[in-house]
């Protein structure tokens, strides 16, 4: 599943492909719990265990692609 995030006063979203077995749900229900506190951090791994931190007080957007999907390269 690929995530972008949008982050305030950078114009660079960030991009990432999460392990196609990320429990969806799981996941918004911790971007929400972030976003409705506000403070603290929002962490996320990527497939290959990469670990990147958001703080929660600067996320702009989030964006979920479908599972699968490889939004860079070509094919």
């Amino acid at each position: 599943m690929d995530i972008r995030i949008g982050v305030t006063d950078n114009p660079q979203p960030i991009v990432l492909q999460l392990a196609d077995d990320t429990d969806r749900d799981d996941l918004k229900a911790r971007i929400d719990t972030a976003i409705s506190g506000g403070e603290g951090v929002l962490w996320l791994t990527d497939d290959k265990g990469k670990e990147v931190a958001v703080p929660a007080a600067r996320l702009a957007f989030v964006e979920l692609g479908p599972a699968g999907s490889n939004p860079i390269g070509f094919g």
